[in-house]
């Protein structure tokens, strides 16, 4: 197990270590006043005490997220490990603490108000379209996954239609209601089975007789499937996720105090890279390899998967564990992605009327709830096909929001500049190559795909010449 726990040490020295150093890099100050006490409106501001607010944060961001995406990520073998390690602490954890922390600093902003600030109202434009078609993707699929699966489980007696009205309700409530009457009081729960879960399968390894792949660069991949840029799309969550820039600012809304966001924000993403990395290790183990990992998945899906390491590795214990996992989980996930939606939408809204008097939160949240449910009616499956593409677009581009931020205020930008570019190249190679976008061959589209760093890469450079030849005239004019 040296590959595992030398990767579980890294995720947690990221934490301490480069945690702290971009904590560093921001500056933070807890003398300044945080939205939650400036702006308390009972019902999105409000403190709430850090712990609660990481295990909330944990929820939003994970579900089952770095589960599924975990196992189906670790068909390409201990690659899929790296990428979970190197990708969480240096983009991830960065993407977060930058859209808790941003959003914080400007009284809990959305996203799309972020992106304005620093990217300009035409890149504005585009990612309120974007933001909100994942929103409501999420939503969608977080909806008809756990119906279908409940259905199944009631052998019909709870009818798909039937059990996607509850969980729609429910979704609606957990949307308009102050934070602290639903999402606050059973969402530190969740989020501790969640981490129980995945404990008790990291247990479950430790003890099993089966050996546990080391490190190797090899592609495993049964299909031959290229690693870059398919595995930072398919593990997303346990990664970099641009879905959790929507959901950080709900967060950043509650955190008391600037030095929490290294706990809340940073932290959270770490945590998850931990569970990713469990479930993903577990999935290369358990079925003996890639081959059988990738058979499995055919059979039963990552559901399926998650069920059968569950119920073999602990008993009936972790048959409840699965039920759970497989039905609860995403649910948590499409409560929030549906409450992000309204958030955005009204404060989209209120732009438009450019009045300060926001429109009634039951109107937006119906106006982002029926296409969601409308779609959450199709083959969900489908749904997924356009997760990856818009939420890795979304991922890289509040990177680069991290960064001019970071450029304007004349700090060390390349922590968030590095993996701007990375995941830039990632979102530009997939569109080219994915069945679901262009599908074009794997050559041209790798060669492709450096077009969109190259003009960034451009961008980044002017902007850095910009402001050092603006802090040279400040440097003159000053002397």
């Amino acid at each position: 197990m040296l590959t595992f726990f030398t990767a579980l040490f890294l995720l947690i020295a990221g934490y301490m270590i480069y945690g702290k150093i971009v904590e560093k890099i921001f500056v933070i100050n807890d003398k300044n006043p945080t939205p939650a006490y400036e702006t308390n409106d009972g019902v999105d501001y409000m403190p709430m005490h850090p712990i609660k607010g990481w295990l909330i944060q944990l929820l939003n961001i994970a579900g089952l997220g770095p589960v599924f995406g975990a196992v189906a990520g670790a068909v390409y073998g201990p690659p899929a490990l790296i990428w979970i390690v190197v990708g969480c602490i240096f983009a991830g954890a960065v993407h977060d603490y930058f859209a808790g922390m941003l959003s914080l600093r400007h009284n809990g902003s959305q996203f799309p108000a972020l992106v304005e600030r620093y990217l300009g109202k035409g890149v504005k434009a585009f990612i309120y379209i974007v933001s909100l078609a994942l929103m409501i993707l999420v939503t969608a699929a977080f909806t008809a996954g756990p119906a279908e699966l409940i259905s199944l489980k009631t052998n019909g007696a709870i009818p798909f239609f039937a059990a996607l009205v509850i969980i729609f309700a429910y979704f609606v409530m957990a949307a308009v209601l102050p934070i602290n009457k639903i999402i606050g009081r059973i969402y530190p729960f969740f989020g501790a089975v969640l981490i129980i879960m995945a404990v008790s399968v990291m247990i479950g390894l430790m003890f099993s007789s089966t050996p546990i792949p080391n490190l190797t660069f090899e592609n495993q991949h049964p299909a031959g499937l290229p690693v870059w840029p398919l595995i930072m799309v398919t593990i997303s969550c346990g990664a970099i996720s641009g879905f959790h820039s929507t959901q950080s600012p709900i967060i950043a809304r509650t955190v008391k105090k600037e030095s929490d966001g290294r706990k809340v924000f940073f932290g959270a993403m770490i945590a998850e890279g931990v569970i990713a990395l469990i479930w993903a290790t577990a999935g290369m183990t358990f079925f003996h390899g890639t081959g059988g990992l990738a058979d499995a998945l055919a059979a039963g899906g990552p559901a399926g998967v998650i069920d059968t390491i569950s119920i073999e590795m602990l008993g009936s214990a972790g048959a409840i564990l699965a039920f759970l996992g497989a039905i609860i989980l995403p649910i948590t996930t499409g409560d929030t992605a549906l409450r992000s939606s309204r958030m955005m939408l009204t404060e989209a809204v209120a732009g438009l009327r450019k009045s300060r008097k926001a429109p009634k939160m039951i109107w937006m949240t119906i106006c982002v709830g029926i296409p969601a449910f409308l779609l959450s009616t199709i083959d969900y499956t489908f749904l997924w096909r356009y997760l990856g593409f818009t939420n890795q677009t979304v991922a890289a581009t509040m990177l680069w929001v991290a960064t001019v931020y970071l450029l304007k205020e004349g700090k060390l930008h390349y922590i968030a500049g590095i993996p701007a570019l990375f995941m830039t190249g990632v979102v530009g190679t997939y569109f080219l190559y994915a069945p679901e976008t262009l599908n074009l061959d794997y050559g041209i589209s790798v060669i492709g795909g450096l077009i969109p760093i190259a003009v960034t890469g451009f961008l980044y450079i002017k902007a850095i010449m910009k402001q050092r030849t603006a802090e040279v005239k400040d440097a003159l004019y000053e002397h």
